[in-house]
């Protein structure tokens, strides 16, 4: 490819030619289908996660904050695939409140 086009966020280490787009994905087809490849490929592995992580419910909610998943892992704490950097999780992590289980 002669140029990436990314969504939105600058990645200046790459090693050829790109351009951030803001809201990329309504001004470039070739973002939005990647876009719409992402989704998919994400709720996919979601399902593959649900089976390794039956607890949190991530063929429901495909991994996103509602209030079903915060139950759950202030409930079960965090998984291996839990982002630490997000919140609530950085917040349980360093407070140590409302998840007993929330190991760093």
């Amino acid at each position: 490819p002669q140029e990436v086009l990314i969504d939105a966020v600058a990645l200046p280490h790459l090693r050829m030619a790109s351009q951030s787009i803001v809201k990329g994905d309504a001004k470039s087809a070739s973002i939005a289908a990647a876009s719409i490849l992402a989704k998919v490929t994400r709720d996919r592995l979601m399902l593959t996660y649900d089976e390794a992580y039956p607890v949190y419910g991530f063929a429901k909610h495909k991994g996103y904050g509602t209030q079903e998943h915060i139950d759950a892992i202030r409930n079960y704490g965090i998984c291996p695939l839990h982002r630490k950097t997000f919140e609530p999780i950085r917040s349980m992590i360093t407070n140590r409140k409302g998840c007993e289980y929330c190991a760093d």
